[in-house]
């Protein structure tokens, strides 16, 4: 099994912390979508979307988060021996509230609050690189054309107010419902671990990464316990806390804006 994947993509963090909860053995690739790797034409051949996460199982070929979860559950349950059917899979409630969260967008939302220097450079420079494939890939052209499209109907996006406006009243909206369930139970589902906790973790890091803490979590003193707890989840520590835990937060972002710069300053997208 394989999975094309990266430390920035929310919905990557989710499959990894199902495959780590799950104990599942795969194959990592990482492609940067940052850098445009998601946009090399062996890679954009498989998935003409380019959106991570790609799960992998032979000629099985998943793009759905969800649906790569659920699929990763029913295989740890054949490995466990205990036969096939739903049994050890996520009930009507996990599923539900799996759905639910995966309703929000962060796309809007994270770039409204990354510095628009960044954001303005990081845009240009992928841009270039669709340019560079399309001309690399004539084959592809059509495919990489849509998604040049689909950047500069973003950055127009971006400029209009009601956008994020929405996407932060949705975010909202689910973070309350989410308090409220987390006073009556130790998780969001219940009073064990689930999928449902597996796609809401990575909402709640990508909002301590964009230094939105003290708005968002600390003010629900539900959700600031529940935080406390999923970080000493050892799958925690795997896929998110390694990469932008404390220090490590700079030591990944600084990475990747060197290497941007560098391919940006030698031309070579």
């Amino acid at each position: 099994m394989q999975l094309y994947h990266h430390p920035y993509s929310l919905d990557s963090q989710k499959v990894r912390l199902a495959l780590e909860e799950k104990g599942i053995d795969y194959t990592s690739y990482h492609v940067n979508p940052i850098t445009g790797k998601n946009m090399d034409s062996s890679f954009f051949r498989m998935n003409p979307s380019a959106k991570l996460p790609v799960f992998q199982n032979g000629s099985h070929i998943i793009f759905d988060t969800i649906e790569t979860i659920q699929y990763i559950e029913r295989i740890a349950v054949f490995s466990s021996g205990n036969g096939i059917g739903d049994i050890g899979c996520s009930s009507g409630e996990v599923l539900e509230w799996m759905r639910k969260i995966q309703e929000w967008n962060p796309k809007y939302f994270t770039l409204a609050h990354v510095p628009d220097k960044y954001r303005i450079y990081v845009s240009k420079f992928v841009r270039q690189v669709l340019i560079a494939r399309m001309a690399e890939s004539p084959a592809l052209a059509s495919a990489y054309h849509c998604k040049l499209r689909e950047a500069y109907d973003t950055e127009h996006k971006l400029k209009d107010p009601e956008v994020l406006r929405r996407s932060k009243e949705h975010l909202v909206g689910l973070l309350d419902e989410v308090e409220a369930q987390l006073n009556e139970t130790t998780y969001v589902a219940g009073e064990e671990f689930t999928m449902a906790d597996v796609v809401l973790i990575p909402v709640l890091a990508r909002l301590v990464l964009l230094n939105l803490k003290d708005e968002y979590i600390n003010c629900r003193p539900n959700i600031a316990e529940y935080w406390a707890m999923v970080q000493q989840r050892a799958s925690y520590k795997r896929v998110i806390g390694r990469y932008f835990n404390g220090w490590r937060k700079y030591k990944t972002l600084i990475k990747t804006w060197f290497f941007v710069q560098i391919r940006t300053l030698l031309k070579r997208y």
